[in-house]
């Protein structure tokens, strides 16, 4: 299951999904521009089982 989260860094709020138990290695997926985390929508769910996956969107 993927949930989306927000956290604030510099008071700068950061968009991300994450997926998997956090007790797993942790997978930092990072896109380029100008695509966002949503391309990674399709992919979290098979490693989930193995990994914790983190997505952030990039602050525009």
């Amino acid at each position: 299951m993927t949930t989306f989260r927000m956290v604030s860094i510099n008071r700068l709020d950061i968009f991300y999904r994450e997926s998997g138990s956090r007790d797993n290695p942790t997978i930092l997926l990072l896109h380029g521009f100008p695509t966002f985390s949503y391309m990674f929508r399709n992919l979290m769910p098979a490693p989930a089982d193995k990994f914790c996956l983190i997505v952030p969107d990039y602050p525009g």
